[in-house]
């Protein structure tokens, strides 16, 4: 499994973008979360407009949702013919149709390919592009759907925003790479992860890996300090912060 970090910052990070992962096993790909900043960013590294497959939004606030026109636009410039598949928390479909016409009024009717959507609820299994999927809620201000994926023997879970849940621990059981929102260093905003409850989720858990993302910018530095603390070389997971742009093969 190939997991390229599209963007690895939260909603108001100039330098590292909004967090999206574009994740590839054989030749299936699904792109998770389309936030403002992914579209530039997946087109800067994709310029083959039939190449994903499948489209996974964890939840609707923007960050990780308003993306979602302008990629949907730029795929029909480029010709682009084959159905997507977007796959959610139930309401998808009535979001995305309401983004793309806020965006575009109309735009939709001129699609070249379809659009075809898969509504997920917590306990959800499913195929998804080639990956087989489960899914669990998040405590989050709004509800998220945290979201594991599992190809040839390998499997990720990536959180969307949020907190673990109990539903979301059993989730992270044992999957080799867990991609965790951690907004702060301990536990200091309401609905958000942390740097101290993702690791005890990875340890917990049995992670293999656990990268953090959707790391306060204002904090980031202080993470990447406290990390090391944390984290004794050859004690529990291998943690580190990924970088936009950074690509992880496991």
């Amino acid at each position: 499994m190939k997991v390229h970090f599209l963007g690895v910052g939260e909603a108001c990070d100039p330098e590292r973008f909004n967090t999206s992962l574009m994740v590839r096993s054989k030749n299936h790909y699904i792109l998770l979360d389309c936030g403002f900043t992914t579209p530039h960013r997946y087109f800067a590294d994709c310029s083959d407009p039939e190449q994903l497959e499948a489209l996974w939004i964890s939840h609707f606030h923007g960050d990780h949702f308003f993306g979602v026109p302008l990629l949907l636009l730029r795929f029909w410039e480029m010709g682009r013919t084959s159905p997507l598949l977007i796959a959610g928390p139930v309401g998808v479909q009535e979001k995305v149709e309401m983004a793309l016409d806020l965006a575009y009024p109309a735009f939709g009717k001129k699609l070249r390919y379809a659009l075809e959507y898969l509504p997920v609820v917590s306990g959800d299994s499913f195929e998804v592009a080639g990956f087989s999927g489960q899914a669990a809620p998040m405590e989050h201000s709004q509800s998220c759907l945290a979201v594991r994926l599992t190809s040839g023997g390998k499997s990720l879970m990536y959180s969307g925003d949020g907190r673990p849940t109990e539903t979301s621990a059993d989730l992270a059981r044992g999957c080799d790479l867990l991609v965790h929102e951690a907004y702060n260093v301990s536990e200091l905003t309401p609905g958000h992860g942390s740097v101290t409850g993702c690791l005890a989720l990875a340890r917990q858990a049995g992670c293999a890996k656990l990268a953090l993302v959707h790391v306060n910018r204002l904090e980031r530095e202080q993470v990447t300090g406290k990390v090391g603390d944390l984290c004794p070389q050859g004690e529990g997971p291998v943690v580190f912060l990924p970088e936009a742009g950074e690509t992880l093969i496991f």
